[in-house]
């Protein structure tokens, strides 16, 4: 039975932590962290994301334009490209970490420690991973919060909103975090199956089951 739970928790937090993962880099390459609506030009809006910033227009389709220099950005998106460098990687050290852990996994079989090890590290790299994907996106949530709220800013100038990267990112930092877990609670269960102890009768009792075998009626 324990062996069984062992197995879904491991499923459960590799599926969570993979769709989590692949959200994370989906948030870090598409322009759609900011949306901006113009009143005056209904028919065309603005995105931003961490490397360009693109306008899409009815009839014209998106057109994109790249950030010119890294060191010419803001710190906010500097600092929110680097620790999404930073998710994008410790999660699929994570994955390929905790892969060789797992229950249906052959490798190390004998050897139940060293997946136990092997789960625990890996679900600490997607803690991570997940914490690196939580921080930039909350980081842009609130100053995009800060500037739409400012009342120096006259109420003429369009202001920029929250964008569908960051609930992307949200969940994909939530799903590696919970994976991460799941992975490593089931370091902390034991499994009666793997640890079952081998009996080899002496000599002796061997052939006392020889001759209890041969006359069942003759008693030793």
């Amino acid at each position: 039975m324990a062996l069984v739970t062992r197995t879904y928790v491991q499923f459960g937090g590799t599926f969570l932590s993979f769709t989590g993962w692949i959200l994370s880099c989906v948030t870090t390459y598409v322009p759609l962290w900011k949306n901006l609506n113009l009143d005056l030009n209904e028919l065309e809006n603005w995105t931003m994301g961490l490397w360009q910033t693109c306008v899409v227009q009815e009839e014209g389709g998106m057109q994109c334009k790249d950030f010119d220099s890294f060191l010419a950005l803001s710190s906010e998106l500097r600092i929110s490209r680097i620790l999404m460098f930073i998710s994008n990687a410790s999660g699929m050290l994570g994955l390929v970490i905790s892969s060789p852990g797992l229950e249906c996994v052959k490798f190390g079989a004998g050897n139940q420690e060293l997946k136990n090890r092997l789960l625990l590290l890996g679900g600490i790299m997607l803690w991570t991973s997940g914490l690196s994907a939580l921080v930039p996106v909350s980081w842009v949530a609130y100053d995009t919060v800060q500037e739409f709220w400012d009342e120096s800013i006259p109420d003429i100038v369009p202001r920029w909103e929250f964008g569908e990267a960051l609930f992307m990112g949200w969940f994909g930092g939530f799903f590696l975090i919970l994976g991460g877990s799941l992975l490593a609670f089931s370091y902390c269960f034991t499994s009666s199956d793997s640890t079952s102890i081998s009996y080899k009768p002496t000599k002796q009792q061997e052939q006392c089951l020889s001759v209890n075998f041969k006359y069942p009626d003759l008693t030793i």
